[in-house]
């Protein structure tokens, strides 16, 4: 069983969900809007849709939104509050690597997909291509995908932390402190981190591994699926991708 099967419950879920920012996530909706040419009533799937911080706003533009997260938790708060506001969107708690495809649509069902959160690093090169050729399979000829990493090698890499720790506010007014040992496995092409998280009292601790592909790597498996990367983005306001870039948005197409 994969490592984030059992990762995404407790104080880690609460700290991500605290660290996310309105400003970050406009600016995350703005670029969705300005690279995957949908439309009202289009279908778009929304890949580790977690809490639904880009679905729900998505579905009140008129996109129809199908989410997939590995938490039952985030899909069944994401089910409320699109029951409660007559959304359209469809959640499916489930791992998309191994779920059967005919759960998410019969081929070419997506006008555009998104997977955003630097949850596009979880996979070594065959689960890699699988999970691309599964994107490429559900969306129509001409639709778009935009995945988000921060563990390309070109950003990791050149300032790589084997150390970090940092206070995280949560909606109740305390603190999460969240330190992170990270171990690079370069035969692997792989960093894990060993996550420790304390909130008054509690300790919780994870491990979580991430794969760290160059671009030109990732090129070669976008291609062999089926997927043409026409750009590559540094900043979610969309400046070209340039070696050091703390992240990365890679634009594809059908």
């Amino acid at each position: 069983m994969a490592w984030y099967h059992n990762f995404f419950h407790g104080l880690p879920q609460e700290a991500w969900k605290a660290a996310q920012t309105e400003e970050q996530t406009q600016f995350d909706l703005e670029l969705l809007v300005d690279t995957l040419e949908f439309g009202p009533g289009d279908q778009l799937l929304d890949i580790f849709c977690g809490y639904g911080r880009h679905a729900l706003p998505l579905a009140r533009m008129g996109a129809h939104i199908t989410g997939i997260d590995i938490s039952p938790e985030y899909v069944t708060e994401i089910q409320s509050l699109a029951k409660a506001e007559k959304l359209p969107i469809t959640t499916v708690a489930d791992d998309f690597l191994t779920i059967p495809a005919s759960k998410l649509g019969n081929g070419n069902t997506f006008d555009a997909a998104y997977c955003l959160g630097n949850s596009f690093s979880f996979f070594s090169q065959a689960d890699m291509l699988t999970f691309l050729t599964r994107i490429a399979n559900l969306l129509k000829p001409g639709g778009r995908f935009l995945a988000h990493s921060e563990m390309i090698a070109e950003s990791v890499l050149p300032d790589y932390q084997a150390r970090n720790w940092l206070p995280i506010e949560t909606a109740d007014g305390e603190s999460i402190l969240f330190m992170v040992e990270n171990d690079y496995v370069p035969l692997e092409g792989r960093i894990d981190s060993h996550l420790t998280y304390v909130k008054g009292g509690i300790v919780q601790t994870r491990l979580a591994q991430h794969y760290v592909y160059t671009l030109a790597q990732l090129r070669h498996l976008f291609t062999e699926a089926g997927l043409q990367i026409i750009d590559c983005y540094g900043t979610v306001t969309g400046d070209p991708f340039a070696l050091g870039d703390e992240a990365v948005w890679i634009l594809a197409e059908k």
